[in-house]
C-alpha cells in the first residue's frame, strides 16, 4: 500500500482531486480490524474439534493468518461495494470511505493484499485449503451484493461466516473425511444460523433506508417485529445445533456449561431489543455476540482437553 515515513501516512487524491491523509489506523478502523478477535473463535472451533485439542503450532499460526485475512478481505470489499449506499445512509455516511477520509485506491490495496495473504496461508496449510480458497473468497466477497436481490441475504452472510469453522476443520485434517462425518457440517450450520440471527437484529436499523433504496432484507420486507421473531427462532435452532454437536462428538461437561452460558446470553441479547426500541442494537451485536463467540470456543477447547 506504500505507507511511508514515521507517521505511516500516505497522501492520496480523492475523486474530487482533494488530497487526504491515509493512516494505517484509519484504514484498519474502516474494516473494524480489531473485531477479528471475535471472529477468530469461529475458525478455532473447527480447529480444536478436528484436532481434539490443539493442532501443531504452525497450523494454529496459518489458520489465524488465513482467518484474519479472509475477514479483512470481506470487510474491505463490502465497504467498496456499498460505498455509494453508505454515503446516502444517515447511519453509515460518516464512515471513512463515503466521508472521503479514505480513498478507493487505499481500500482496494487492502483488499488485494488481504486476498494474497489469504491464498498464501491456505497454500501453506494443505492442498485442499488452497483448492477451496478461491470459492471461499467468492462467497465472502459476493455476500455484499445479495441485499440487492434477495431478502435471504442474512442467511447468505451466515453461510459466509459458516465457512470459518469448516475451514478450521479442513486446515487440520486436509480432508472432508471426519469422525463423526456430520461434525463439521453441524458446526458450520450452527455458526451460520447464529450469524444470520443477529444480522436480522442489526439490519432492523436500516428498514426505512432499505425500503427507500429498494434493498432486500427481512425487516424491510416483513417489518421489524417479524424480523425479531424470526431471529429468535433462528437462534433457537443455533442452540439446538450446538447441543446436537456436543452430543455427537461427544463433548464433556465444560462444553455444556459453555452452551448454557451462550444460551443465556442469546436470551439476554433478544431482551435488549424491541420493535419500538433499537437503541441497544450495538450492544447486542458487538458486545454480547463477542462474548458468546469466546465462551463457546473456550468451553469447547476445555472439553476437548479434558477428554484427552
Amino acid at each position: 500500500m506504500g505507507l511511508v515515513g514515521g507517521t505511516g501516512q500516505e497522501r492520496v487524491a480523492t475523486p474530487a482531486g482533494r488530497s487526504v491523509g491515509v493512516t494505517l489506523a484509519e484504514l484498519l478502523e474502516a474494516v473494524k480490524f480489531e473485531h477479528s478477535v471475535f471472529a477468530l473463535p469461529f475458525a478455532y472451533l473447527g480447529m480444536v474439534l478436528a484436532a481434539r485439542g490443539l493442532p501443531a503450532p504452525w497450523q494454529v499460526v496459518w489458520i489465524t493468518v488465513a482467518m484474519v485475512a479472509a475477514r479483512t478481505l470481506a470487510m474491505a470489499t463490502n465497504r467498496l461495494i456499498d460505498r455509494e449506499l453508505d454515503a446516502r445512509n444517515p447511519r453509515t455516511r460518516s464512515r471513512a470511505l463515503p466521508a472521503g477520509r479514505l480513498s478507493v485506491r487505499a481500500v482496494v490495496a487492502l483488499a488485494l493484499g488481504s486476498a494474497a495473504v489469504f491464498f498464501g496461508a491456505a497454500a501453506l496449510l494443505n492442498p485442499l485449503c488452497l483448492a477451496l480458497s478461491p470459492l471461499a473468497a467468492v462467497i465472502v466477497v459476493g455476500y455484499a451484493y445479495t441485499k440487492r436481490f434477495t431478502w435471504l441475504s442474512h442467511f447468505i452472510l451466515g453461510i459466509a461466516d459458516g465457512i470459518a469453522p469448516m475451514g478450521g476443520w479442513l486446515a487440520v485434517t486436509g480432508s472432508f473425511a471426519a469422525s463423526p462425518p456430520a461434525g463439521p457440517f453441524l458446526l458450520a450450520l450452527a455458526v451460520a444460523t447464529w450469524i444470520a440471527g443477529f444480522d436480522l437484529i442489526y439490519s432492523c436499523q436500516d428498514v426505512e433506508f432499505d425500503r427507500r433504496e429498494g434493498l432486500h432484507a427481512i425487516p424491510a420486507r416483513f417489518g421489524i417485529a417479524a424480523a425479531l421473531r424470526v431471529s429468535v427462532w433462528v437462534h433457537v435452532l443455533t442452540a439446538a445445533l450446538l447441543l446436537a454437536l456436543g452430543l455427537l462428538m461427544p463433548l464433556g461437561w465444560p462444553f455444556y456449561a459453555g452452551w448454557l452460558a451462550a444460551v443465556g446470553l442469546l436470551v439476554y441479547e433478544h431482551r435488549l431489543v424491541r420493535p419500538d426500541d433499537l437503541s441497544r442494537v450495538d450492544v447486542a451485536f458487538f458486545n454480547v455476540n463477542g462474548y458468546i463467540a469466546i465462551i463457546v470456543f473456550v468451553a469447547t477447547f476445555v472439553a476437548t482437553m479434558v477428554a484427552i
